[in-house]
């Protein structure tokens, strides 16, 4: 017997480098979504609500060094705080799936492996933010830097500060996200960022349907 309450929504990160075609898989994988009756939220970090939104301005312009990567990793669990609290635990609760362009094992990836911050020390800030929220589903697009740098060169606006961190910087949070989906799974799946994005997204879908039941 239902006691009316509506069934967890599930939560799906999209991660990788700069490039890698995120935020059009996410609209492509919410547009499937929503033709089978399923309410997707789209989001994205940093930002995803409104105080998050504003964190996010001081993280992604101005020169690449402006921030260390501890400061860095303070910023965006603020912003990770707000967008949890606000945005992605209010959706899940209605029985909203939640599709996020980047959540936690970017700020593992870029302050973590690329940027040299003890990954213990982000897995208690990220602890803190999140107080257990954790993705059901981490789709990595994986793509060669240099290909994914040439694809954030053609973007129009000032939100270039970490594609212009340079190539060994970016070299490392490929081999990151690779690292990460080796190490969990269950939880990641890696998928081919190069190939055309038809195909991409072909790929998501088949992950998706396979590992999270629709019903």
């Amino acid at each position: 017997m239902s006691d009316g309450t509506a069934p967890r929504g599930r939560f799906i990160t999209l991660e990788g480098g700069e490039g890698a075609g995120k935020s059009t898989q996410a609209a492509a994988l919410c547009a499937w979504l929503d033709g089978r009756g399923i309410t997707a939220v789209r989001t994205r970090e940093p930002g995803g609500a409104p105080g998050a939104e504003e964190i996010r301005q001081l993280l992604v312009t101005g020169e690449p060094g402006k921030w260390d990567a501890v400061t860095e990793a303070l910023l965006m669990n603020a912003a990770r705080r707000d967008h949890v609290v606000r945005t992605i635990r209010p959706a899940l609760a209605r029985g909203d799936w939640v599709i996020c362009d980047r959540f936690s094992d970017s700020t593992l990836v870029y302050q973590g492996a690329a940027g040299g911050v003890p990954m213990a020390m982000l897995r208690t800030l990220i602890d803190t933010a999140t107080e257990g929220t954790r993705p059901d589903l981490t789709l990595i697009l994986d793509i060669d830097p240099s290909v994914g740098l040439g694809r954030a060169d053609a973007r129009v606006g000032a939100e270039t500060r970490f594609e212009r961190k340079g190539t060994a910087f970016h070299t490392k949070v490929t081999q990151g996200f690779r690292d990460l989906a080796t190490a969990d799974p269950g939880r990641c799946a890696l998928i081919d960022g190069t190939q055309p994005v038809d195909a991409v997204t072909r790929d998501i879908l088949a992950v998706v349907s396979d590992r999270l039941p629709l019903g």
